[in-house]
This record gives structure tokens, sequence and C-alpha cells, in this order.
């Protein structure tokens, strides 16, 4: 853990190697005996990636302004809410939200909106749910650096997003819920929390604007070049020569740096899907692009076909719902200490499958950095176009879920601090099983919740 962090000390620049002269790097890092104050600047530098002086601290939150705790605001169907306004100069650093008994739609459901400096298209336009790393409405605990998802009680999670957003003039953040109910589920509340700081002097001239767009291919295209025996099955001699049939992660304009992917894959087919190759096409490329992977799985850290998930400070198999592939993968890679750079525009893309032989449901969340002004974003799908593929009872299991919670909530006002611990366990993993889409697990222990009460 502590050459871990020394790593972000050092790749950050915060301080010069000069001033560590006193510590047997090697020695020290191999012993864990780095002293306490380094590893406090350790973590300093990750929430300040654009090393910025002369600051203040502030929040904006959903507190109850009148003193009581009801801590959480209500947004409506159809409703648009600004949630912070902020006047710069200044930078934030943390965004945090929670709901308790959520729809899982409600991720797609409701977009965050983020402006810079009075803009008048967005900087920022993804599904609430995935700008904070949730894939495909399938919730997972994630542990790194730049994201970070917590469990709760009764299906709720703590979404955490640490990308630090520089802003010149103003900085507005809305949210914008385009579902059919209010947003927050059985609840109807969301809680907030905009950690900031204002800052005495401007901004430096070299900062970038943070940038995040989400995009889908309901069905991948197959390359006319495979023939239809090839479909869907792993390919090792067909040719990619040209990368024009990828899927598109980001393709923009401007003087910027990635710094982080969100990849789902609804894997329709089935089988190993994951042989496709990130390519990146920086300004003036044309044939070979400045970077060409090797296979889906190495751009998030993981080894050959990775069967079960796993969630580290910069890589991520955070979703494989099947052992055999089938069905929702999601993963992350969060581009830290190895920003890819461009000046003029980007082309980001990876292969369905090598040669782009597979047909499946992608969708990206691209998250960089640029100078303004930016390129901008494609018109938005419509709500009933973002929704993930749903077993055919999913209606029939979020009433039960609801039905459920009301009968507990009823028996635990009864009860009081007499509730059955057994009961009351057993609805905590039908709570968890239904928002990780474990949809006919959650259905049984819901039955069996009913058949107690």
């Amino acid at each position: 853990m502590l050459n871990f962090l020394l790593t972000i000390l050092l790749s950050n620049r915060l301080i010069k190697l000069s001033r560590l002269k006193k510590i047997n790097i090697i020695k020290r890092t191999q012993e864990f005996n780095i002293s306490f104050k380094v590893i406090q600047m350790a973590f300093y530098s990750i929430l300040n990636l654009c090393n910025l002086k002369n600051k203040s601290s502030h929040r904006i939150s959903s507190w109850d302004k009148k003193g009581r705790n009801l801590d959480f605001i209500q947004i409506k169907s159809k409703e648009t809410v600004t949630i912070a306004d902020i006047e710069g100069p200044g930078i934030i650093n943390h965004i945090y939200f929670t709901t308790i008994l959520p729809n899982p739609l409600d991720f797609r459901n409701a977009i965050i909106r983020i402006y810079w400096d009075n803009e008048k298209n967005p900087s920022v336009e993804v599904p609430l749910g995935y700008f904070f790393g949730v894939s495909n409405c399938r919730l997972r605990i994630i542990n790194s650096l730049m994201i970070t998802i917590n469990r709760g009680i009764s299906g709720s999670y703590g979404y955490n997003l640490y990308f630090p957003m520089p802003f010149s003039t103003n900085a507005k953040i809305e949210i914008e819920n385009q579902g059919p109910s209010t947003l927050g589920g059985y609840i109807t509340a969301f809680w907030y929390h905009i950690d900031y700081e204002k800052l005495n002097e401007p901004l430096p001239k070299d900062v970038g604007y943070f940038h995040a767009v989400w995009n889908r291919e309901k069905l991948t295209r197959i390359s006319d070049k495979i023939p239809k025996r090839k479909k869907n099955v792993s390919l090792w001699i067909a040719k990619n020569l040209t990368g024009e049939d990828n899927y598109i992660i980001l393709n923009t304009e401007g003087d910027g740096q990635l710094a982080g992917l969100l990849l789902n894959i609804d894997n329709l087919a089935g089988g190993w899907y994951g042989e496709g190759d990130d390519m990146i096409f920086i300004d003036d490329d044309t044939w070979p692009p400045s970077f060409h992977g090797t296979g889906s799985e190495e751009i998030f850290g993981g080894g050959a076909s990775p069967k079960h998930e796993y969630s580290g400070p910069y890589t991520g198999f955070h979703l494989i719902e099947n052992f055999d592939y089938s069905g929702n993968n999601g993963m992350y890679r969060w581009y830290i200490h190895d920003p890819i750079r461009f000046k003029k525009r980007i082309k980001w893309t990876i292969e369905h499958g090598h040669a782009n032989n597979f047909e499946n449901d992608y969708s990206s969340v691209a998250y960089w950095y640029q100078k303004e002004p930016h390129k901008k974003f494609n018109p938005f799908p419509e709500a009933q176009e973002r929704i993930p593929k749903l077993p055919q009872n999913y209606q029939e299991i979020w009433e039960e879920y609801i039905d459920t919670c009301t009968k507990i909530n009823a028996k635990k006002q009864q009860l009081r601090d007499n509730f059955p611990e057994k009961t009351d366990r057993l609805f905590q993993d039908a709570a968890h099983e239904f928002m990780q889409g474990k949809y006919q697990n959650a259905k049984a222990n819901l039955k069996s919740i009913q058949s107690m009460l």
C-alpha cells in the first residue's frame, strides 16, 4: 500500500526528489516504513491533480435548511433540478449521491449535465448511474481511485466520483429525471454532496476542463468482410487494417487528454467476446493509430479472458454476470499516470471481437480533459433508447420487491425492536441481489420473506 502511495506522489510531481534525499526510497518502500507526512502528501496529490494553490474549502449538499433531518431533495418525473451553481474560479473535488430502495432504471432514466463558465452546451452529459460507474443498471462494488461504490442497507449504495473539475467563472450541475416516477424508487429521495474549493487566483492557462460523454450502439455492426460462419466466435486470422467498423468511444476535437473509460457490454451471443483491440487515432493519424492494443482485457489490466470480477485503483472488471461471459459485463480504466494526449482531435475506438465479428450491445462513458470550447455532443438518446435489456418479468419482480418493503416496514412498526433478524438479513440479501441484477434469486428470496411475514 505504501509503495503504491509513493508511486502516486512521485508521478504527480508535487514534491521534488531532492526533498526525499534522506529517505532510502527502495529500502523504505520494501519495509513499508515511509513517514506519515509523505503518506498524507500522497493522498493530497490524488485530490489535487491540477496542483492549484490559495484555496478555501466549501460544500453544497441536500441538507435540510429548516434544521430537520430531511436531508434530501425530490426530483419528480420530467423535472430538471440544478443541484449546484457555483461562482469561480474554483475546483470541484468530489461528488456524492445516494438513494434508498431505488429502481435500477433510475440509473439510465436520470441524466447528469455539467456546464463550465456559462457555456450553452454541457461538458458532461451522461446517464446518472453510468457517470458513477454503474454498468447496465447492475450494481457492483467499485474500489478505485476515481470512483467508488459502497453498499448500504436495503438496496442503498453510496456513489462517489473524485475527478478534479476546475472552472474559471461558473460551474452548474443539473439532474434531469426523464423517468416515469420520482427519482429514488420506493423512498423517492435523493441525497447529495458536492465538495469544492474556491481559488484566490485565476486558473493556470494549461489547465484542462473536465468532460464526460455517454455513447451506445445497441447492436454493433459486423464488418462486411466477415463471413456469417465466423460471426460471434473467436477469430485469429481475420484482418482489420482500417478500424472503420470499430465501436466509437469518443470522437472529439481540441487540445486535451484522455482520463478514463467505463465500458459496458451486453454479450448477447455468449462466449468470449473480448479479442477486440483498442485503437486510438490521435491528431493526424491515418493508419496505424498511435495506440493499438492486443485485446480487450489488456486495456482493463486483466489476465486472459477474466471470469471473476475484480476492482482495483486504476483498472477493473467489476461486472461479470455469467461464467460463460454471456450477459452483462462492465469494466473501467483510469489514465491517471498515463493520460493520452491530443492537440487537434482524437478518435477513441475498440473492436467488438477481433476484426469486429461480434454483434453485441456496447455502451461507454469517456472521461477526459480539454481546453474549451469543446465539440458539441451528439443529440442525447431518449430514455426508452437508453434502457438495457431486462428479463420479461422485471416489472413483476419490482412490484413484488416494493410490496415486500411495504409489509416489512409495517411489521417493523408493529414489532419495533423485536423484528426477526433472520427475516431482515434475508431481505437485505434480496435487495442486494435485485440491485445486482440477479432478479430470479431476488424473486425467490422475496417469496420466502413474504411467507415469514
